[in-house]
Order: C-alpha cells, then sequence, then structure tokens
C-alpha cells in the first residue's frame, strides 16, 4: 500500500523529469513559479515599471460615468491595436454571468491611458417565435472568447456570439456576429458570419441580421472569407459552436480526438515559437502543440509545471524576440496576476507579478468570482503598437475593465542609485521605473506642480473601495538612505500609506500620513505618533534603514523624530518604496465565498471628497 501511494505522490515529478520540454507531451514547461497563496500579490517580485490603468469602473446609479448602461458585470475583454488606436471589447450583462440581456461594448484610445465612452456594437437580442426558442427573457446573451481580426486587406472586424442563458454553448446558440471598424469610428452594418446549425438556426430562420454573403462591400465580404479560412483564429469559436460539420479542425468539447472523461478544453489562446510550431494554451493548464498552422494538432494535455485554474491564460512573442505567458499562477482564487518569459516560447522562468490588488467587489452577482482575470493581450496579426511594450487587458472581480502595460524586456532588479526629480517627464505620460495602480476615481500621474519647470508626481484619490498607488524598486540593499519631498493638500481627507517593503512584499517600515494631520511610524508591532504636518505645505523626508539590526530611523525637515523603530517584519534586505493612498488589503482570500455577501456594497457610485499628495526629488542610495 504504500509504494502504491509512493508511486502515486510522484507521478507528476516523473512525468516532468521524464517528458522533454517542446514535445507534444509537455508543449511548455514553466520554472520557479511558487507563490505564496495567503497574500494577493503572491510575494512576487514585481516586473518593473508596470502601469496598470482601469478603462471603465462599473456604475449602477451614475452610467454617464461608466458605460452608459449602468450595468454591473463586465468580463472577457480582448484586445486590438488598428489605424492608431487601441480597440478594447467587452462582454456587459445588467448584473451577473450568463444572465439576459447581454450585449458587447468596444471602447477605443490613442494612448491605452485615456479611453474614450465605450459604444454597444452588439446590443441586445430580441427572440423571435421559430426555431431558436425557449429563453425565458426573450433576450438573447452575449459569450465570446474571440473579439477581433485583422483582415489581410486591412479591415478590423469586431466579432461576437449570441446565445441564450444560463448556457449559450452548443444548442443553445443562436449564431457568430460580425461588423467593420470603420476609421471614423463608427461601425458598419452587423451581419451573422456563422450559423449554430445544432440549434438549427440558418439564413432563412434567423433574420434579424443578414448572412455576410450579402454585404454589398466585397473587401467586407473578403475580409470574412479569410476570417473563416484561418483556422488558428476560429478554434477560438469552438466552444460555443460545438458543431460536427467539418468546419472545425482543434480538438473541443465533442471531438471524437479525446476521451468522455477529458474536460471542455476553453479559451485558446495561440502563438507561434521560433521553430514555426503553433502552441494553443487553454483553461485549466491545458496546451497542444500544431505543426501545419492549425489543420491538425497533437493530443491536448495537461501541463505540471503551468499551475492555474477557469481564468484565461495569455501567451505571446514579445517586441524583444522572447516570449511572455500572462496568467494567475493559483487554482483557487484569480490572482495575482504575474507574468514568466522565455527565450524560445517552450521553457519559461521568473515569474514576476503585472498586478497583486484585489479591491472590493462592490456589486452582488452571479458567479462572480473575485480578482484580475481572463486576460488577453494583442493576437497575432492584430496590430502592434507603438513602443515594445506589452499590453494585456483583464476584468476586475467581472465588473471592471482594465489593462497594463509591462515594459519590454521584461525585468525585476534594478542596479544603482535612484535619483528621480520628474521634471523632464510629460505630464500624464510614462513613468519610468515606476510600478503605478491607476482607478479611474484615483489618479496617479506626473503634475505640473509646483511649476511646469518643477514637476512631481501626483497620487489623488476620491474611490471609496479603491486607491493610488505608486511603487519605486530600488537596487536589493541590507542597508538604504531614502529621501523624498512630499506635500499634501489637505489633511482631513484620506491618507497616505509610505512603506519600504523587500523582494517577498513583506512591510518592515511603515510610515502612514493621517486624516487627524499626524505622521505615525510602526515601531515593532506597534505604532509611534512621530508629530504633526500641516496642509499646503512641502516636507523633506528621509528614511536611514538597516536590516541587519532591524530598526530604522525617520527625519522630517531634518529633525530626527522616530529614532531606531524596530520593523514591523522581519526582512534581511529591502528594494521597494511605496507610496499608497489605502490600507493593506486582505480580503478576499482563497476561502472566501463569492455568494457570501448577496448584496452591493455601500454608496459604490458616489465619489468621497478628494485626497491629493505630491511627491518629489526621489533619492535612494
Amino acid at each position: 500500500m504504500k509504494r502504491l501511494y509512493l508511486a502515486a505522490l510522484l507521478a507528476p515529478l516523473l512525468s516532468v523529469l521524464s517528458a522533454q520540454p517542446g514535445s507534444p507531451s509537455e508543449p511548455v514547461r514553466l520554472l520557479s513559479a511558487g507563490i505564496d497563496l495567503q497574500v494577493h500579490d503572491g510575494r512576487l517580485r514585481p516586473a518593473i515599471g508596470v502601469e496598470n490603468i482601469q478603462v471603465m469602473r462599473a456604475n449602477r446609479t451614475h452610467p454617464d460615468l461608466a458605460d452608459g448602461l449602468g450595468w454591473t458585470y463586465s468580463h472577457a475583454p480582448s484586445l486590438a491595436y488598428w489605424n492608431g488606436r487601441f480597440f478594447l471589447q467587452y462582454l456587459s450583462n445588467p448584473f451577473g454571468e450568463h444572465h439576459a440581456p447581454g450585449q458587447t461594448l468596444v471602447v477605443t484610445s490613442r494612448d491605452g491611458r485615456n479611453w474614450d465612452k465605450p459604444q454597444t456594437v452588439f446590443p441586445i437580442y430580441y427572440l423571435k417565435p421559430g426555431p431558436i426558442s425557449g429563453n425565458e427573457s426573450g433576450m438573447a446573451m452575449m459569450h465570446q472568447r474571440m473579439g477581433f481580426y485583422v483582415a489581410p486587406n486591412g479591415r478590423l472586424l469586431v466579432l461576437g456570439h449570441y446565445g441564450l442563458a444560463p448556457d449559450p454553448m452548443g444548442d443553445k446558440g443562436i449564431g457568430r456576429v460580425v461588423r467593420e471598424a470603420l476609421a471614423d469610428g463608427t461601425y458598419g452594418p452587423i451581419y451573422f458570419i456563422r450559423y449554430n446549425s445544432l440549434a438549427g438556426a440558418n439564413e432563412k430562420n434567423t433574420t434579424r441580421f443578414p448572412f455576410y454573403r450579402r454585404a454589398p462591400d466585397e473587401g467586407f465580404v473578403a475580409a470574412c472569407e479569410a476570417l473563416l479560412a484561418d483556422k488558428l483564429k476560429t478554434m477560438q469559436w469552438r466552444e460555443e459552436d460545438r458543431s460536427e460539420d467539418g468546419f472545425y479542425t482543434a480538438p473541443g468539447p465533442s471531438s471524437k480526438a479525446l476521451s468522455a472523461s477529458h474536460p471542455i478544453l476553453q479559451a485558446p489562446a495561440v502563438y507561434h515559437r521560433k521553430d514555426g510550431k503553433a502552441v494553443v494554451l487553454w483553461k485549466s493548464s491545458w496546451a497542444a502543440l500544431s505543426a501545419d498552422e492549425g489543420k491538425t494538432w497533437s493530443t491536448p494535455v495537461e501541463l505540471p509545471t503551468v499551475v492555474t485554474g477557469t481564468a484565461k491564460t495569455w501567451a505571446q512573442r514579445t517586441d524583444d524576440d522572447r516570449y511572455a505567458m500572462v496568467y494567475n499562477p493559483a487554482k483557487i482564487g484569480r490572482w495575482p496576476l504575474a507574468v514568466a518569459t522565455s527565450d524560445d516560447g517552450v521553457t519559461f522562468d521568473n515569474l514576476l507579478l503585472v498586478n497583486g490588488e484585489v479591491p472590493p467587489r462592490r456589486f452582488f452577482g452571479r458567479a462572480k468570482d473575485f480578482g484580475l482575470q481572463y486576460t488577453r493581450g494583442i493576437s497575432e496579426g492584430n496590430g502592434n503598437p507603438l513602443g515594445s511594450d506589452l499590453w494585456v487587458t483583464y476584468s476586475n472581480n467581472k465588473e471592471d475593465i482594465w489593462i497594463s502595460r509591462i515594459p519590454v524586456p521584461v525585468r525585476s532588479a534594478v542596479v544603482g542609485p535612484v535619483a528621480d526629480s520628474f521634471d523632464k517627464l510629460d505630464v500624464g505620460g510614462t513613468i519610468p521605473e515606476w510600478n503605478v495602480y491607476r482607478p479611474r476615481w484615483a489618479n496617479v500621474s506626473i503634475a505640473d506642480f509646483p511649476s511646469a519647470a518643477n514637476k512631481s508626481l501626483l497620487l489623488e484619490d476620491r474611490d471609496p473601495y479603491d486607491h493610488a498607488k505608486a511603487v519605486r524598486v530600488f537596487a536589493e540593499a541590507k542597508s538604504v538612505r531614502i529621501a523624498f519631498r512630499i506635500f499634501a493638500r489637505q489633511v482631513d481627507a484620506g491618507r497616505m500609506k509610505i512603506e519600504v517593503l523587500d523582494g517577498a512584499g513583506h512591510r518592515p517600515v511603515r510610515i502612514a500620513l493621517g486624516e487627524d494631520g499626524r505622521v505615525r511610524a510602526s515601531d515593532g508591532a506597534g505604532q509611534v505618533d512621530a508629530g504633526p504636518f500641516l496642509a499646503g505645505r512641502w516636507y523633506q523626508a528621509e528614511l536611514s534603514i538597516n536590516a541587519a539590526t532591524g530598526r530604522y530611523d525617520l527625519s522630517w525637515d531634518g529633525r530626527v523624530i522616530v529614532r531606531e523603530a524596530a520593523f514591523a517584519e522581519a526582512a534581511t534586505t529591502v528594494e521597494r518604496l511605496s507610496f499608497c493612498t489605502g490600507a493593506f488589503r486582505t480580503e478576499p482570500t482563497r476561502q472566501t465565498n463569492r455568494y457570501g455577501v448577496l448584496a452591493d456594497v455601500a454608496n459604490p457610485d458616489t465619489a468621497v471628497a478628494p485626497a491629493a499628495y505630491y511627491l518629489d526629488d526621489v533619492a535612494i542610495k
């Protein structure tokens, strides 16, 4: 019995050791991927310079501040770059997953930071009597794994899929629709590009939108034909359209290539390795290879080293001729969002943090998982923004839409001293070397303050349930001197938390500027009141930190106000300086029930009194 138990325990390890990375038995291998499941950031080092930007903040009672609808389920975003703009598509339902009605919206941006108001591209579909029926609401919902296609003739197609709630797949589907995004910001007519044959849908009985071949624009028809011929793109439709008419070549829910016990393969992401083979990554760690552009595929396998759950996994080639994989490295809980990199698209390593912020879920709804989830970048052929950055989009708590800019090459270490004055940076532009977390109601940006010639870094917050955050990674050190200037616009609203962290995110040094106008500093498990601060004036702060002794000093305008304070957490080195307008978050945990609270939070749609802080002349050595 003991031998049998030991064999079962060692089987996954032996499988990894015997498999050849890159082969059909293990298309992808990930090294050094362990995380701490007890904290939101997984205790991962951050990828330096990541910018996390909230595109759309759901708002039920003030829809003009969000999507214009007041709907609070927003999910499954996808991304493209065309005609000098980012195009971001996402699904929306009134309050929960797989609840009709449903719509698809697109929001665009020139720079990835400033986003226009979302536009509905696929509206509510009202059902009519006929073969497509059986939905109590009389309305369809939308569900799709693919949002965009840039055709060989340069046309940008936007796609969606209408199905019936609460299960829009298979014989509950209606069909896939398509329309063209036009250069003037408008969209062409909606057409069906493929009907769901399992549901009996066809051109005669599904008459709300015509079949694409009826379009008078030959260029649009040619773009649709090119998409239909691209097996690597249309394999994304397989999960919803489960017909066995020979159109799909990829393994799917009812494919004869899979056993009856095989799980449904969901949400494929495809990239090409340097040897020309296509790799597909599905949910729940499944993968396969194709050497003939998707005409045939190897038998899908579960990757033993890529630990993830039912949130999506994304991978692509990056502009430095390497590869990146972005996903949630945990089977339970959809956080943190992390990135691993690879030289060859086969062996990935150096798992780093993209976003580890999980704010409270403001609105209750069906199947609204907590966390940063359903990540998608720009698929091969769907454009490449200026610069070398990697852009990925995702939803947070299935209610807000986010995008992250990850500088390429992806790195986690800094060499040499830090001296950031911000004077030469553009207002509203990139903040090099700083990791930024920017909700729509909690801004982080370069400001013309105190003057256009003497700029500073602004953290501004009016969000009742989120915060602004800016982190500067510096060279790992046992002892360090940190200096900066700080200016509070007010003292009666908001707070500023200043922390120094180690590589695993432990927070040995913690300083707070409170709403009562007092400076407080951590001293072991307690706090000391270090004196007052006033609004409307600059203060010079200096920290002298010694990890060997586990103590630090804090000087304020040249006067030591905290001496030999003990670390709040043990740390042998430090390497991060953090400024945040909110408290450290521990909820939700991986044990938190997504249905545990069946109500919205209090006043989720109303901003609070704004708090603003300016930082300047950050020096670390």
